[in-house]
Protein backbone atom coordinates (compact mmCIF):
# COMPACT_ATOMS: atom_id res chain seq x y z
CA UNK A 1 0.00 0.00 0.00
CA UNK A 2 1.38 3.41 -0.95
CA UNK A 3 1.84 6.19 1.59
CA UNK A 4 0.41 9.63 0.94
CA UNK A 5 0.98 12.65 3.16
CA UNK A 6 -0.92 15.87 2.91
CA UNK A 7 1.01 19.12 2.84
CA UNK A 8 -0.24 19.84 6.37
CA UNK A 9 1.05 16.46 7.59
CA UNK A 10 4.44 17.11 6.00
CA UNK A 11 4.61 20.51 7.65
CA UNK A 12 3.85 18.93 11.00
CA UNK A 13 6.37 16.16 10.46
CA UNK A 14 9.26 18.55 9.83
CA UNK A 15 8.26 21.01 12.48
CA UNK A 16 6.77 23.62 10.19
CA UNK A 17 9.99 23.78 8.22
CA UNK A 18 8.26 24.85 4.99
CA UNK A 19 8.04 28.38 6.34
CA UNK A 20 11.76 28.37 7.09
CA UNK A 21 12.50 27.02 3.61
CA UNK A 22 10.53 29.82 2.01
CA UNK A 23 12.40 32.43 4.05
CA UNK A 24 15.68 30.93 2.89
CA UNK A 25 14.55 31.20 -0.70
CA UNK A 26 14.91 27.53 -1.58
CA UNK A 27 11.44 27.19 -3.09
CA UNK A 28 11.48 29.17 -6.28
CA UNK A 29 13.50 32.25 -5.35
CA UNK A 30 16.87 30.63 -6.09
CA UNK A 31 15.66 29.34 -9.42
CA UNK A 32 14.63 32.79 -10.65
CA UNK A 33 17.61 34.57 -9.13
CA UNK A 34 15.70 36.51 -6.47
CA UNK A 35 16.98 34.80 -3.34
CA UNK A 36 18.70 36.92 -0.70
CA UNK A 37 20.75 34.03 0.68
CA UNK A 38 24.45 34.86 0.89
CA UNK A 39 27.40 32.93 2.32
CA UNK A 40 28.85 34.00 5.66
CA UNK A 41 31.83 36.31 5.41
CA UNK A 42 34.11 33.67 6.97
CA UNK A 43 33.05 30.91 4.54
CA UNK A 44 36.23 30.43 2.50
CA UNK A 45 34.47 28.31 -0.11
CA UNK A 46 32.63 31.14 -1.86
CA UNK A 47 35.20 33.95 -1.87
CA UNK A 48 35.58 33.98 -5.65
CA UNK A 49 33.61 36.85 -7.20
CA UNK A 50 32.11 34.44 -9.73
CA UNK A 51 29.81 33.04 -7.05
CA UNK A 52 28.21 36.47 -6.88
CA UNK A 53 28.58 37.78 -10.42
CA UNK A 54 27.79 34.68 -12.50
CA UNK A 55 23.98 34.14 -12.42
CA UNK A 56 24.20 30.34 -12.71
CA UNK A 57 26.86 30.01 -10.01
CA UNK A 58 25.01 32.46 -7.77
CA UNK A 59 21.82 30.39 -7.96
CA UNK A 60 23.78 27.18 -7.39
CA UNK A 61 25.47 28.69 -4.33
CA UNK A 62 22.20 30.00 -2.91
CA UNK A 63 20.40 26.69 -3.45
CA UNK A 64 23.22 24.79 -1.77
CA UNK A 65 23.35 27.15 1.22
CA UNK A 66 19.57 27.10 1.65
CA UNK A 67 19.48 23.31 1.48
CA UNK A 68 22.37 23.04 3.99
CA UNK A 69 20.69 25.40 6.43
CA UNK A 70 17.35 23.63 6.13
CA UNK A 71 19.01 20.27 6.75
CA UNK A 72 20.59 21.62 9.93
CA UNK A 73 17.33 23.22 11.04
CA UNK A 74 15.51 19.90 10.74
CA UNK A 75 17.93 18.42 13.27
CA UNK A 76 17.52 21.37 15.62
CA UNK A 77 13.72 21.07 15.52
CA UNK A 78 13.69 17.33 16.19
CA UNK A 79 14.28 17.87 19.96
CA UNK A 80 16.59 14.87 20.29
CA UNK A 81 18.68 13.99 23.32
CA UNK A 82 22.04 15.70 23.09
CA UNK A 83 24.08 12.66 22.04
CA UNK A 84 21.64 11.72 19.28
CA UNK A 85 21.49 15.35 18.18
CA UNK A 86 25.28 15.54 17.93
CA UNK A 87 25.35 12.33 15.88
CA UNK A 88 22.68 13.71 13.57
CA UNK A 89 24.62 16.95 13.19
CA UNK A 90 27.77 14.99 12.39
CA UNK A 91 25.95 13.04 9.70
CA UNK A 92 24.32 16.10 8.13
CA UNK A 93 27.57 18.05 8.40
CA UNK A 94 29.49 15.33 6.57
CA UNK A 95 26.80 15.18 3.90
CA UNK A 96 26.41 18.91 3.30
CA UNK A 97 30.14 19.61 3.34
CA UNK A 98 30.86 16.75 0.92
CA UNK A 99 28.21 17.94 -1.54
CA UNK A 100 29.42 21.54 -1.65
CA UNK A 101 29.76 22.64 -5.30
CA UNK A 102 33.24 23.96 -4.49
CA UNK A 103 34.47 20.36 -4.17
CA UNK A 104 33.65 19.69 -7.83
CA UNK A 105 36.46 20.66 -10.25
CA UNK A 106 33.92 21.45 -12.97
CA UNK A 107 31.96 23.86 -10.73
CA UNK A 108 34.75 25.51 -8.73
CA UNK A 109 35.69 28.79 -10.46
CA UNK A 110 39.05 28.92 -8.64
CA UNK A 111 39.96 25.48 -9.99
CA UNK A 112 38.83 26.36 -13.52
CA UNK A 113 40.75 29.63 -13.51
CA UNK A 114 43.90 27.91 -12.19
CA UNK A 115 43.68 25.20 -14.84
CA UNK A 116 43.37 27.85 -17.56
CA UNK A 117 46.23 29.95 -16.19
CA UNK A 118 48.59 26.98 -15.85
CA UNK A 119 47.57 25.35 -19.14
CA UNK A 120 46.44 22.27 -17.28
CA UNK A 121 49.51 21.84 -15.08
CA UNK A 122 47.41 22.36 -11.94
CA UNK A 123 45.29 19.35 -12.92
CA UNK A 124 48.37 17.17 -13.27
CA UNK A 125 49.71 18.42 -9.92
CA UNK A 126 46.37 17.71 -8.27
CA UNK A 127 46.34 14.16 -9.58
CA UNK A 128 49.86 13.73 -8.21
CA UNK A 129 48.74 15.03 -4.82
CA UNK A 130 45.80 12.61 -4.77
CA UNK A 131 48.14 9.73 -5.55
CA UNK A 132 50.48 10.72 -2.71
CA UNK A 133 47.56 11.10 -0.31
CA UNK A 134 46.46 7.55 -1.09
CA UNK A 135 49.91 6.05 -0.63
CA UNK A 136 51.12 8.06 2.39
CA UNK A 137 48.06 9.42 4.22
CA UNK A 138 45.33 6.79 3.81
CA UNK A 139 43.52 9.00 1.32
CA UNK A 140 43.12 11.97 3.67
CA UNK A 141 44.33 15.19 2.04
CA UNK A 142 47.66 16.21 3.56
CA UNK A 143 47.43 19.39 5.61
CA UNK A 144 51.11 20.30 5.65
CA UNK A 145 54.42 19.75 3.94
CA UNK A 146 56.11 17.39 6.37
CA UNK A 147 59.55 17.84 4.80
CA UNK A 148 60.07 21.41 6.01
CA UNK A 149 60.24 20.69 9.73
CA UNK A 150 62.66 18.55 11.71
CA UNK A 151 62.16 17.70 15.37
CA UNK A 152 65.30 18.84 17.15
CA UNK A 153 66.25 20.93 14.13
CA UNK A 154 63.68 23.71 13.82
CA UNK A 155 61.06 22.22 16.17
CA UNK A 156 61.52 21.39 19.89
CA UNK A 157 64.77 23.32 20.24
CA UNK A 158 64.58 24.73 23.80
CA UNK A 159 67.86 23.59 25.45
CA UNK A 160 67.48 20.66 27.83
CA UNK A 161 68.38 17.05 28.49
CA UNK A 162 66.71 13.74 29.24
CA UNK A 163 67.23 13.14 32.95
CA UNK A 164 64.98 10.12 33.54
CA UNK A 165 63.76 7.29 31.35
CA UNK A 166 61.34 4.46 31.96
CA UNK A 167 59.72 1.96 29.64
CA UNK A 168 56.82 4.36 29.19
CA UNK A 169 58.37 7.84 29.06
CA UNK A 170 61.38 10.11 28.99
CA UNK A 171 61.56 13.11 31.30
CA UNK A 172 63.26 16.19 29.87
CA UNK A 173 64.66 18.91 32.12
CA UNK A 174 65.16 22.33 30.53
CA UNK A 175 68.11 24.61 31.07
CA UNK A 176 67.26 27.74 33.12
CA UNK A 177 67.42 31.07 31.30
CA UNK A 178 67.21 33.22 34.46
CA UNK A 179 69.69 33.78 37.27
CA UNK A 180 67.19 32.55 39.86
CA UNK A 181 64.41 29.96 39.71
CA UNK A 182 61.42 28.98 41.80
CA UNK A 183 62.27 26.05 44.03
CA UNK A 184 59.23 23.89 43.15
CA UNK A 185 59.63 22.09 39.80
CA UNK A 186 56.87 21.99 37.18
CA UNK A 187 56.14 18.77 35.27
CA UNK A 188 54.20 18.96 32.00
CA UNK A 189 52.04 15.92 31.16
CA UNK A 190 51.03 15.90 27.46
CA UNK A 191 48.27 13.77 25.91
CA UNK A 192 49.30 10.21 25.05
CA UNK A 193 47.91 10.45 21.53
CA UNK A 194 50.25 13.31 20.58
CA UNK A 195 53.94 14.07 20.85
CA UNK A 196 54.80 16.67 23.44
CA UNK A 197 56.61 19.17 21.27
CA UNK A 198 53.58 21.21 20.26
CA UNK A 199 54.29 22.95 23.57
CA UNK A 200 57.86 23.57 22.42
CA UNK A 201 57.04 24.45 18.83
CA UNK A 202 59.62 27.08 17.98
CA UNK A 203 61.43 30.02 19.59
CA UNK A 204 58.88 32.69 20.43
CA UNK A 205 56.02 30.19 20.18
CA UNK A 206 57.11 27.73 22.86
CA UNK A 207 55.25 27.33 26.13
CA UNK A 208 58.31 25.57 27.55
CA UNK A 209 60.56 28.46 26.58
CA UNK A 210 58.11 30.94 28.11
CA UNK A 211 57.83 29.01 31.39
CA UNK A 212 61.61 28.81 31.67
CA UNK A 213 61.85 32.57 31.06
CA UNK A 214 59.56 33.09 34.08
CA UNK A 215 62.00 31.28 36.35
CA UNK A 216 60.04 28.02 36.46
CA UNK A 217 62.07 24.82 36.68
CA UNK A 218 60.50 23.05 33.74
CA UNK A 219 60.31 19.29 33.17
CA UNK A 220 58.35 17.72 30.30
CA UNK A 221 57.23 14.14 29.77
CA UNK A 222 57.84 12.66 26.32
CA UNK A 223 55.75 9.48 25.88
CA UNK A 224 57.06 6.39 24.19
CA UNK A 225 55.17 5.50 21.02
CA UNK A 226 53.72 2.07 21.92
CA UNK A 227 53.60 -0.93 19.61
CA UNK A 228 51.71 -4.20 19.74
CA UNK A 229 54.04 -5.54 22.44
CA UNK A 230 52.79 -2.77 24.77
CA UNK A 231 49.11 -3.60 24.30
CA UNK A 232 48.79 -4.39 28.04
CA UNK A 233 49.66 -0.85 29.14
CA UNK A 234 46.65 0.58 30.99
CA UNK A 235 45.91 3.89 32.65
CA UNK A 236 47.57 2.47 35.77
CA UNK A 237 50.76 2.06 33.72
CA UNK A 238 50.69 5.72 32.75
CA UNK A 239 49.72 6.93 36.22
CA UNK A 240 52.68 5.02 37.60
CA UNK A 241 54.85 6.53 34.89
CA UNK A 242 53.81 10.10 35.75
CA UNK A 243 54.36 9.45 39.44
CA UNK A 244 57.88 8.21 38.72
CA UNK A 245 58.61 11.26 36.58
CA UNK A 246 57.33 13.65 39.26
CA UNK A 247 59.42 11.95 41.94
CA UNK A 248 62.49 12.20 39.71
CA UNK A 249 61.85 15.93 39.15
CA UNK A 250 61.54 16.44 42.92
CA UNK A 251 64.78 14.60 43.56
CA UNK A 252 66.61 16.67 40.95
CA UNK A 253 65.17 19.94 42.29
CA UNK A 254 65.77 18.92 45.91
CA UNK A 255 62.12 19.24 46.95
CA UNK A 256 59.45 16.89 48.24
CA UNK A 257 56.70 18.26 45.99
CA UNK A 258 56.21 19.36 42.39
CA UNK A 259 53.52 21.16 40.40
CA UNK A 260 51.97 19.81 37.22
CA UNK A 261 50.48 21.20 34.03
CA UNK A 262 48.50 18.64 32.06
CA UNK A 263 46.93 18.80 28.61
CA UNK A 264 43.86 17.04 27.23
CA UNK A 265 44.08 13.27 27.93
CA UNK A 266 47.24 13.90 29.94
CA UNK A 267 44.93 15.67 32.38
CA UNK A 268 42.88 12.50 32.85
CA UNK A 269 46.09 10.71 33.80
CA UNK A 270 47.13 13.42 36.25
CA UNK A 271 43.65 13.58 37.79
CA UNK A 272 43.76 9.83 38.42
CA UNK A 273 47.20 10.23 40.01
CA UNK A 274 46.01 13.11 42.22
CA UNK A 275 43.03 11.06 43.41
CA UNK A 276 45.31 8.11 44.19
CA UNK A 277 47.74 10.36 46.08
CA UNK A 278 44.85 11.85 48.05
CA UNK A 279 43.47 8.41 48.91
CA UNK A 280 46.87 7.20 50.09
CA UNK A 281 47.76 10.46 51.85
CA UNK A 282 50.87 11.14 49.77
CA UNK A 283 51.54 14.91 49.37
CA UNK A 284 53.63 14.62 46.21
CA UNK A 285 51.93 17.28 44.04
CA UNK A 286 51.20 20.80 45.26
CA UNK A 287 49.09 22.52 42.58
CA UNK A 288 47.81 21.23 39.24
CA UNK A 289 46.90 22.85 35.94
CA UNK A 290 44.43 21.28 33.49
CA UNK A 291 44.28 22.68 29.96
CA UNK A 292 41.54 21.67 27.46
CA UNK A 293 40.85 18.60 29.62
CA UNK A 294 37.54 16.75 29.92
CA UNK A 295 37.02 15.10 33.30
CA UNK A 296 33.21 15.20 33.53
CA UNK A 297 31.72 13.50 30.47
CA UNK A 298 28.12 14.15 31.51
CA UNK A 299 28.36 17.67 30.04
CA UNK A 300 27.34 17.83 26.35
CA UNK A 301 30.25 17.96 23.91
CA UNK A 302 30.70 17.20 20.24
CA UNK A 303 33.02 14.30 21.05
CA UNK A 304 30.34 12.99 23.43
CA UNK A 305 28.27 11.79 20.48
CA UNK A 306 30.39 8.65 20.41
CA UNK A 307 29.46 7.74 23.97
CA UNK A 308 27.20 4.81 23.19
CA UNK A 309 27.80 1.20 24.27
CA UNK A 310 27.81 -0.13 20.70
CA UNK A 311 30.35 2.43 19.46
CA UNK A 312 32.58 1.82 22.48
CA UNK A 313 32.37 -1.98 22.11
CA UNK A 314 33.33 -1.81 18.44
CA UNK A 315 36.22 0.52 19.19
CA UNK A 316 37.48 -1.76 21.99
CA UNK A 317 37.20 -4.80 19.75
CA UNK A 318 39.29 -3.07 17.09
CA UNK A 319 42.10 -1.99 19.43
CA UNK A 320 42.20 -5.41 21.17
CA UNK A 321 42.63 -7.07 17.80
CA UNK A 322 45.46 -4.80 16.64
CA UNK A 323 47.04 -4.13 20.04
CA UNK A 324 46.99 -0.37 19.51
CA UNK A 325 44.83 2.33 18.03
CA UNK A 326 46.75 4.27 15.44
CA UNK A 327 47.17 8.00 15.10
CA UNK A 328 45.79 7.87 11.57
CA UNK A 329 42.50 6.54 12.93
CA UNK A 330 42.16 9.42 15.38
CA UNK A 331 43.10 11.93 12.68
CA UNK A 332 40.19 10.70 10.58
CA UNK A 333 37.88 11.01 13.59
CA UNK A 334 38.96 14.56 14.42
CA UNK A 335 38.83 15.58 10.77
CA UNK A 336 35.22 14.37 10.50
CA UNK A 337 34.23 16.70 13.31
CA UNK A 338 35.25 19.70 11.18
CA UNK A 339 35.13 18.43 7.59
CA UNK A 340 35.10 21.79 5.81
CA UNK A 341 38.26 23.00 7.53
CA UNK A 342 40.14 19.73 8.00
CA UNK A 343 39.22 17.77 4.86
CA UNK A 344 37.65 19.76 2.04
CA UNK A 345 39.80 22.84 2.54
CA UNK A 346 42.88 20.76 1.72
CA UNK A 347 41.05 18.80 -0.97
CA UNK A 348 40.39 22.03 -2.84
CA UNK A 349 43.83 23.56 -2.31
CA UNK A 350 45.89 20.44 -2.97
CA UNK A 351 43.85 18.53 -5.50
CA UNK A 352 41.71 21.04 -7.38
CA UNK A 353 44.16 23.94 -7.39
CA UNK A 354 47.20 21.66 -7.60
CA UNK A 355 49.07 23.40 -4.78
CA UNK A 356 51.72 21.74 -2.69
CA UNK A 357 50.68 21.48 0.97
CA UNK A 358 51.91 24.60 2.72
CA UNK A 359 54.53 24.39 5.47
CA UNK A 360 52.94 24.99 8.88
CA UNK A 361 54.58 23.77 12.05
CA UNK A 362 51.38 22.99 13.99
CA UNK A 363 50.03 20.92 11.11
CA UNK A 364 53.38 19.15 10.70
CA UNK A 365 53.21 18.24 14.38
CA UNK A 366 49.60 17.09 13.99
CA UNK A 367 50.68 14.66 11.29
CA UNK A 368 53.36 13.24 13.60
CA UNK A 369 50.88 11.37 15.79
CA UNK A 370 51.35 8.42 18.12
CA UNK A 371 49.45 5.25 18.99
CA UNK A 372 47.47 4.29 22.07
CA UNK A 373 47.93 0.81 23.58
CA UNK A 374 44.75 -1.26 23.75
CA UNK A 375 44.72 -1.28 27.57
CA UNK A 376 44.86 2.50 27.89
CA UNK A 377 42.37 2.93 25.06
CA UNK A 378 39.90 0.68 26.87
CA UNK A 379 40.32 2.56 30.16
CA UNK A 380 39.73 5.88 28.43
CA UNK A 381 36.60 4.50 26.75
CA UNK A 382 35.25 3.21 30.06
CA UNK A 383 35.78 6.62 31.66
CA UNK A 384 34.15 8.23 28.63
CA UNK A 385 31.14 5.89 28.54
CA UNK A 386 30.41 5.65 32.27
CA UNK A 387 31.84 8.99 33.46
CA UNK A 388 33.52 6.88 36.12
CA UNK A 389 36.36 9.23 37.04
CA UNK A 390 34.04 12.13 37.85
CA UNK A 391 31.51 9.90 39.63
CA UNK A 392 34.10 8.21 41.85
CA UNK A 393 33.60 4.75 40.35
CA UNK A 394 37.01 4.44 38.68
CA UNK A 395 39.78 2.36 40.21
CA UNK A 396 43.47 3.23 40.27
CA UNK A 397 45.78 0.39 41.31
CA UNK A 398 42.70 -1.57 42.33
CA UNK A 399 41.15 1.03 44.64
CA UNK A 400 38.31 3.45 43.91
CA UNK A 401 39.35 7.08 43.77
CA UNK A 402 37.38 10.26 44.44
CA UNK A 403 38.39 13.57 42.88
CA UNK A 404 36.52 15.40 45.65
CA UNK A 405 39.23 14.26 48.04
CA UNK A 406 41.86 16.14 46.04
CA UNK A 407 42.59 19.30 48.03
CA UNK A 408 45.16 20.74 45.61
CA UNK A 409 44.65 24.17 44.09
CA UNK A 410 43.80 23.83 40.40
CA UNK A 411 44.05 26.09 37.38
CA UNK A 412 41.61 25.12 34.62
CA UNK A 413 41.95 26.49 31.10
CA UNK A 414 39.56 25.97 28.19
CA UNK A 415 39.28 27.21 24.61
CA UNK A 416 36.25 29.16 23.47
CA UNK A 417 36.03 27.60 19.99
CA UNK A 418 37.19 24.10 20.93
CA UNK A 419 35.38 21.47 18.84
CA UNK A 420 36.80 18.53 20.83
CA UNK A 421 36.65 19.58 24.46
CA UNK A 422 33.89 22.16 24.70
CA UNK A 423 34.74 24.93 27.15
CA UNK A 424 31.69 24.40 29.39
CA UNK A 425 32.62 20.73 29.72
CA UNK A 426 36.20 21.68 30.64
CA UNK A 427 34.81 24.22 33.11
CA UNK A 428 33.06 21.36 34.93
CA UNK A 429 36.45 20.26 36.23
CA UNK A 430 36.44 23.27 38.56
CA UNK A 431 33.59 21.63 40.49
CA UNK A 432 35.17 18.19 40.87
CA UNK A 433 38.12 18.90 43.14
CA UNK A 434 38.10 19.81 46.82
CA UNK A 435 40.67 22.63 46.59
CA UNK A 436 40.46 26.17 45.26
CA UNK A 437 40.10 26.49 41.51
CA UNK A 438 40.73 29.26 38.99
CA UNK A 439 39.31 29.23 35.47
CA UNK A 440 40.44 31.07 32.33
CA UNK A 441 38.96 30.96 28.83
CA UNK A 442 41.21 31.41 25.82
CA UNK A 443 40.12 32.31 22.33
CA UNK A 444 40.67 30.00 19.33
CA UNK A 445 40.41 26.21 19.19
CA UNK A 446 41.78 23.08 20.81
CA UNK A 447 45.45 23.30 19.80
CA UNK A 448 45.80 26.90 18.65
CA UNK A 449 44.66 28.11 22.07
CA UNK A 450 47.54 26.17 23.65
CA UNK A 451 50.16 27.43 21.20
CA UNK A 452 49.35 31.00 22.17
CA UNK A 453 52.34 33.16 23.12
CA UNK A 454 51.87 36.65 24.55
CA UNK A 455 51.85 39.48 22.05
CA UNK A 456 49.37 38.13 19.52
CA UNK A 457 46.80 40.92 19.02
CA UNK A 458 44.25 38.47 17.62
CA UNK A 459 44.12 36.33 20.75
CA UNK A 460 42.15 37.08 23.90
CA UNK A 461 41.88 35.61 27.36
CA UNK A 462 38.82 35.81 29.60
CA UNK A 463 39.22 35.82 33.37
CA UNK A 464 36.55 36.04 36.03
CA UNK A 465 35.49 35.34 39.60
CA UNK A 466 35.90 32.13 41.54
CA UNK A 467 34.11 29.55 39.40
CA UNK A 468 30.74 28.39 40.68
CA UNK A 469 28.51 25.63 39.33
CA UNK A 470 27.13 27.67 36.39
CA UNK A 471 29.64 28.37 33.58
CA UNK A 472 27.38 30.92 31.91
CA UNK A 473 27.05 32.86 35.15
CA UNK A 474 30.85 32.89 35.41
CA UNK A 475 31.08 34.14 31.81
CA UNK A 476 28.55 36.91 32.49
CA UNK A 477 30.74 38.21 35.32
CA UNK A 478 34.07 37.72 33.52
CA UNK A 479 36.08 40.19 31.45
CA UNK A 480 38.09 39.66 28.28
CA UNK A 481 41.28 41.33 27.13
CA UNK A 482 43.96 40.85 24.52
CA UNK A 483 46.61 38.45 25.69
CA UNK A 484 47.55 34.86 26.38
CA UNK A 485 46.48 32.43 29.07
CA UNK A 486 50.20 31.76 29.54
CA UNK A 487 50.49 35.06 31.40
CA UNK A 488 47.59 34.33 33.76
CA UNK A 489 48.95 30.85 34.35
CA UNK A 490 52.51 32.06 35.07
CA UNK A 491 51.22 34.56 37.64
CA UNK A 492 49.08 31.86 39.29
CA UNK A 493 51.84 29.25 39.27
CA UNK A 494 54.55 31.62 40.52
CA UNK A 495 52.87 32.23 43.87
CA UNK A 496 52.57 28.44 44.29
CA UNK A 497 56.14 27.56 43.36
CA UNK A 498 58.00 28.45 46.53
CA UNK A 499 60.86 30.87 47.02
CA UNK A 500 63.44 31.93 44.48
CA UNK A 501 66.93 30.50 44.62
CA UNK A 502 70.02 30.52 42.38
CA UNK A 503 69.46 28.63 39.14
CA UNK A 504 71.24 25.27 38.93
CA UNK A 505 74.40 25.31 36.85
CA UNK A 506 73.88 21.79 35.52
CA UNK A 507 70.94 19.52 34.73
CA UNK A 508 70.02 16.30 36.48
CA UNK A 509 71.55 14.92 39.66
CA UNK A 510 73.72 12.01 40.76
CA UNK A 511 70.88 9.51 40.59
CA UNK A 512 69.31 11.03 37.48
CA UNK A 513 72.17 12.38 35.36
CA UNK A 514 71.65 14.34 32.17
CA UNK A 515 71.78 12.05 29.15
CA UNK A 516 70.69 12.81 25.59
CA UNK A 517 70.01 16.40 24.67
CA UNK A 518 66.38 17.41 24.24
CA UNK A 519 64.14 16.39 22.55
CA UNK A 520 65.42 12.92 23.49
CA UNK A 521 64.90 9.62 21.70
CA UNK A 522 61.25 8.60 22.27
CA UNK A 523 59.94 11.58 20.32
CA UNK A 524 61.51 10.27 17.11
CA UNK A 525 59.79 6.87 17.18
CA UNK A 526 57.28 6.29 14.38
Amino acid sequence: MGIRLSSERIKSTVGGRFGRIDRLGLTGACAVGKSSVTPESRDWRFKNKAWEQNPALRRLCQTYLAWSQTTNDLVDDAHLDWRTEERAKLATGLLTSALAPTNNPLLNPDALERAFQTKGRSIASGIGNISKDITTNKGLPRSSDGETYVVGGNLAVTPGSVVYRSEVLELIQYKPSTDTVFETPMVLVPPQINKYYFMDMAPGRSFVEYAVSQGIQMFVISWRNPTNEHRHWTLDTYVEGVEGAVRAACEIAGTDRANTVSLCAGGITTAALLAHLAATRQPLIDCATFAVTLLDFSVPTMIGMFGSPSVVRNSMRSSRKSGTIGGADTKWLFAMLRPNDLIWNYWVRNNLLGERPAPFDVLAWNADSTRLPAGLHEDFLQIFLHNSLASGDFKVFGSRVDLAEVENDTFVMAAKNDHLTAWRACYAATQLFGGKSEFVLSSSGHIQSLVNPPGNPKMTVTTGPTPGPDPDQWLAEATSHTGSWWESWAAWASVRSGARRPAPTSLGCARHPAEQAAPGTYVHAR
